[in-house]
């Protein structure tokens, strides 16, 4: 936050942000760390809990809400738009398996799941995936 702006304020103009920029507010990245290249056409889907809050033991079932394959860069863009982006938890399903049959390699994890929870909906979340056949990474980007 910048020095003498205030909570509301700093609210305020990260949502303005967010609705002039027009790109998604959750933005994933795929670097294949084996080849040093960005991982390209991997499928991937985004996944809303329905249902999260409640009480039973399962937390509700996972809802699809987009889905699409990175680009040449590595990237999903537009994968959501802000209104469809609201306080709840998230998972992001990475078909490695359908990336590393176009190379003919065989990985060790068939798909990476990462789930990730979403309380300031008007905040940019940027979750990129470091990649290999026998291993990843992940973390909260910028």
């Amino acid at each position: 936050m910048h020095r003498g702006m205030h909570r509301a304020d700093h609210e305020d103009a990260s949502r303005a942000a967010m609705t002039s920029s027009g790109g998604s507010p959750l933005t994933t990245h795929v670097l294949d760390t084996s080849t040093g290249t960005p991982a390209v056409d991997l499928p991937i889907t985004l996944y809303v809990r329905d249902g999260a809050g409640r009480k039973d033991d399962d937390g509700g079932a996972w809802k699809r809400l987009a889905a699409g394959n990175t680009n040449s860069d590595g990237k999903l863009p537009d994968m959501l738009t802000q209104d469809q982006f609201l306080p709840a938890i998230y998972k992001l399903h990475f078909n490695t398996a359908a990336y590393f049959a176009q190379s003919n390699t065989k990985g060790f994890f068939p798909y990476v799941e990462v789930v990730f929870e979403i309380v300031d909906p008007y905040q940019h979340y940027h979750v990129p995936l470091l990649l290999s056949p026998f291993g990843y990474t992940t973390y909260r980007g910028s």
